[in-house]
């Protein structure tokens, strides 16, 4: 695959189009990273240097990479945190330049607003403009259970909740829907769930709960999704071989005592991810 990735990135650690692309580029896939920040650390640690590019300096990049006559070539668009609504105009726009050239090419959209325990920590606004505005634009999208719920107005408490909440989402337009960090009351202690669910139907992949929430997982997971659903056509295969990468980028993680992925010590379980947590139909 070609993969236009436009994402924040940062030179310390692995968030945004630091995260996304090794792993990409790992499973064997051109990504053409644009990078909406270049700051010198994720912002979860409290402080950080360098600049936050203003949008018709990216637009200006991917205006450059169409002068290429290249944009045809781009199997899909992948995009995080958006900050602004400018900056969400300019990716819609690189959208729509990718599809017209190549009407076969998807959108994966990972709608970064908010998480359980720290409510929304996105700008006044760009919620609602994620929801009504960049998500029903999305072939994909890769909410956790958190945003979901936002996205659909409703909770999430059990698994039927869970799939009204997604079917209302894809009412709006995306075909494919992945919710990650997903728990319910029917879930065994300890444990947690990632939900794929598609026309093709509905999956779950059930994991322990590691003690560890490094920023980053949600950016690697939504390129590792969109990368195996594209290539196998199968959700229920690229929700197997996303959760297993995953879980073992986690592992390596918390054995390493970091706050940052271990995407590099974990390559190989990226590049072959093992047959680890099996999908289970759920409808």
């Amino acid at each position: 695959m070609k993969i236009l990735s436009i994402q924040s990135s940062v030179a310390y650690g692995h968030v945004g189009n630091s995260a996304a692309v090794f792993p990409l580029q790992r499973l064997g896939h051109e990504v053409w990273p644009v990078l909406t920040v270049h700051f010198s650390n994720h912002t979860g640690y409290g402080a950080w240097r360098g600049p936050l590019l203003a949008p018709a300096d990216v637009a200006e990049v991917i205006a450059g990479i169409a002068d290429r006559g290249v944009l045809g070539d781009a199997d899909a668009v992948l995009s995080g945190y958006q900050g602004d609504p400018a900056m969400g105009a300019v990716i819609l726009d690189a959208v729509t330049l990718v599809k017209t050239a190549n009407p076969d090419a998807l959108y994966c959209c990972d709608p970064v607003m908010g998480d359980v325990g720290r409510g929304m920590f996105v700008r006044p606004g760009i919620p609602e403009y994620l929801r009504d505005v960049v998500v029903p634009r999305a072939d994909i999208v890769t909410p956790n259970q958190f945003e979901l719920e936002f996205l659909a107005g409703r909770p999430t408490n059990t698994v039927d909740d869970l799939l009204a909440a997604v079917d209302a989402v894809r009412a709006t337009g995306p075909r494919h829907v992945l919710v990650t960090s997903v728990l319910h009351g029917d879930l065994p202690a300890d444990t947690l769930e990632v939900v794929a669910v598609s026309d093709a139907g509905a999956w779950a992949v059930t994991t322990p709960l590691l003690p560890i929430n490094p920023n980053g997982g949600g950016d690697v997971t939504a390129a590792l999704y969109l990368a195996h659903l594209s290539t196998t056509g199968s959700p229920a295969t690229a929700l197997e071989r996303t959760t297993a990468s995953i879980f073992a980028v986690l592992e390596a993680t918390l054995a390493a005592g970091t706050r940052e992925l271990q995407l590099i010590a974990a390559q190989s379980a990226i590049a072959d991810p093992p047959a680890r947590f099996p999908a289970r139909r759920l409808r």
